[in-house]
């Protein structure tokens, strides 16, 4: 069965009903956003963090990593699936080393397309990327002109520019070791090595896909990554699904053993995350051979890979990126059945954008319950009031003058009453603010900026293995103490805040509550998972050369810094968010009790001064719980529906695979491996 070459625009088709998806998810929070401004239930806080929510669903991307050893084909294969239709290579892709230094590919809107290069003498600094990112003057820029293919090529071959440097630069730059042979350089009679002359690289490119919201990561071999701490310590694993590529001729060597242990195994995705392309499958096809022995010899070289991957062959797919972007520029469908690269490509649309469509869908979800949580309680408590106001009206229906006496006085001692609990509630919330500032104090970025400072301190004294290895193993344990301390606090809020809702329902019939508490598991995890990475390459740095990896320890130092102050940031930004959705239920509870029982002393005293306004009065109550009803009703059809977008099944999910065993005209025999579809 051969595979068509509209079956090879699937993941684009799929990219895109995602893309809709995300913005039918938009269209339903700005529609709930805009209806809860038009009925005045809409405060500061809530605007805030539904604009929040708002921003996160549009910034969203799908990240796709593409690493491999160099000559690979990895260049050779993201030409393949993303850019065949401008008929010929847009990435530089030819033999030995293409792709120097790490490369974003994506599309910014408010940019000119372009190729930005940061210079690689920033490594001699100990600022992360994500800081150079911030200072556009440091980075030289490269303007695309759309309008000519082979401008945009000649532009782009910029990431595979080189400097030759004396051995001392390249060292003080980590990224030369004399006695490491996998370093990547080579020393020639002059005394000089070759560099990449670019530490990083990000192309804006208007790409259908990219504006979709996908970005793809671009790596070179075992070198730049094990030496580039922002790669190692962020890009990678915050991708949400890796391409490692093999060759089929020499399948996994060591060095591909060594990136897929160190820095793919271990980075935090799923097993469902990590596919395997095993390239160059054409360097096997043989005319003075069968099909059958062919099928056979790239059979062995999937089963033997899935093996030293620990990976399921389900997950190896054997492919020749350079005969599918021969195949897509000339419109050559048997060709492209051959390179089995829409095998590659269905699943990874099959993989990648369920998970995403799953992790954004429940995320939006979880925000805005939370944030509606308030606002439904409110209404219902308003309903029940209005309710309650209606039913001791009706008992003054032709009541003498005394019995309304009689209700005024205790309308009113239930108002003194309620105002004696409010003194609690002033008292309960000086307590709050002082729990509220220690917890926030323990995610503070000051706080951080005093553990980095002492660790920085401590590592500059270092002049042994033991002394590194404390400095880093103080910071972390610091960092824990922080959050542990943040759990305890936001603990005490819960219980504090549990029973005060408790108190308040059984003395004055507010809606009952319980608040969510607030967990500091997923910061933790995220601490662990920088720990351990950067225990990993400790172990690998020791081994170099003793002038470089002290620098390379403060530049991954540095990272993991900037990378626990993102956590930092996040938890206390959440942090702040959680006191203030825990308090504002009770706040607005209170509130709008309070108001409700000025109405109903109000309403019993204007009719007991003027019989004729007990029937007004109650005509206004039948009004406002019509109005309350549809409210809640109109709020709850407005969480549904975006409950609905989020929760549908994406298309992709119901498709089948390409059917793996089914041979192209040219191979044939080819063993079934049980892909689920």
């Amino acid at each position: 069965m051969a595979v068509s070459l509209q079956q090879a625009a699937r993941f684009s088709a799929q990219l895109g009903a995602y893309s809709a998806w995300r913005e039918d998810l938009i269209a339903g929070v700005r529609a709930l956003q805009n209806w809860l401004v038009e009925q005045e239930l809409s405060d500061a806080q809530t605007e805030h963090r539904i604009e929040h929510l708002l921003e996160r669903l549009k910034e969203d991307k799908l990240q796709v990593a593409f690493v491999a050893e160099f000559s690979r084909g990895k260049s050779e294969l993201i030409n393949a699936m993303f850019f065949a239709e401008f008929g010929q290579r847009i990435l530089p892709s030819s033999a030995g080393r293409t792709t120097m230094c790490p490369t974003e590919i994506l599309s910014e809107a408010a940019t000119t397309p372009s190729i930005r290069l940061l210079p690689i003498e920033t490594r001699k600094q100990s600022h992360p990327l994500s800081e150079w990112k911030k200072y556009a003057d440091e980075w030289t820029t490269i303007p695309l002109d759309l309008g000519s293919t082979d401008s945009v090529a000649r532009a782009l071959s910029h990431v595979s520019e080189t400097l030759r440097v004396n051995i001392e630069e390249a060292a003080e730059l980590g990224l030369h070791d004399a006695e490491d042979q996998l370093a990547g350089t080579v020393v020639p009679i002059d005394g000089k090595v070759e560099i990449p002359r670019w530490r990083h690289a990000v192309i804006n490119f208007p790409h259908p896909l990219l504006r979709q919201g996908l970005v793809i990561l671009d790596t070179p071999g075992l070198n730049a990554i094990g030496t580039e701490p922002e790669l190692t310590l962020n890009l990678l694993p915050n991708a949400h699904a890796v391409v490692f590529i093999l060759a089929a001729d020499t399948g996994v060597t060591r060095t591909d053993a060594e990136i897929w242990r160190d820095h793919i195994a271990t980075s935090g995705l799923s097993r469902r995350g990590r596919l395997v392309a095993l390239n160059k499958i054409d360097s096997m096809w043989d005319e003075l051979k069968s099909a059958g022995a062919v099928e056979a010899e790239i059979q062995k070289q999937v089963t033997v890979s899935a093996g030293v991957l620990g990976l399921p062959e389900s997950q190896i797919f054997p492919v020749s990126a350079q005969k599918a972007l021969v195949a897509k520029v000339n419109g050559d469908a048997a060709l492209l059945a051959r390179s089995r690269l829409p095998e590659l490509e269905h699943a990874l649309a099959r993989d990648l954008i369920p998970i995403k469509h799953e992790l954004v869908g429940e995320a939006c979800l979880a925000d805005l319950r939370d944030i509606t949580a308030g606002l439904t309680a409110i209404l219902e408590t308003r309903a029940r009031n209005i309710v309650d106001q209606h039913s001791e009206l009706t008992a003054l229906r032709g009541k003498n003058e005394d019995v309304v006496l009689t209700m005024m006085k205790k309308v009113a001692a239930e108002k003194e009453q309620f105002e004696k609990g409010l003194q609690r509630f002033i008292a309960l919330r000086s307590v709050f603010s002082q729990h509220t500032n220690e917890l926030l104090t323990s995610l503070g970025i000051e706080t951080l900026k005093r553990e980095a400072k002492l660790t920085r301190k401590a590592m500059e004294d270092a002049h042994f293995t033991v002394g590194l290895r404390a400095a880093m193993s103080g910071f972390f344990a610091n960092i824990r103490t922080n959050l542990m301390a943040a759990s305890n606090r936001s603990a005490e809020i819960h219980k504090m805040m549990s029973a005060m809702y408790e108190k308040f329902s059984e003395e004055h019939g507010l809606e009952p509550f319980e608040p969510q508490p607030y967990s500091t598991l997923k910061y933790q995890k995220e601490v662990d998972r920088l720990e351990r990475a950067y225990n990993v390459h400790f172990n690998t740095l020791w081994n170099m050369a003793s002038n470089i990896k002290f620098s390379l320890m403060r530049k991954f130092f540095e990272t993991v810094a900037t990378r626990i102050r993102h956590v930092y940031d996040v938890a206390n930004r959440d942090a702040d968010n959680w006191v203030k959705a825990v308090m504002a239920p009770l706040e607005t509870q209170v509130r709008e009790h309070h108001l409700q029982l000025r109405r109903r002393l109000e309403s019993v005293k204007r009719i007991h001064n003027a019989s004729n306004e007990l029937e007004a009065r109650m005509s206004e109550l039948d009004e406002m719980k019509t109005t309350s009803e549809n409210q809640v009703q109109e709020l709850q059809h407005l969480i549904a529906r975006v409950e609905d977008v989020a929760s549908v099944q994406q298309p992709q999910q119901q498709q089948q695979a390409p059917a793996r065993d089914a041979a192209p005209a040219v191979e044939v025999g080819r063993h079934s491996r049980g892909r689920a579809a």
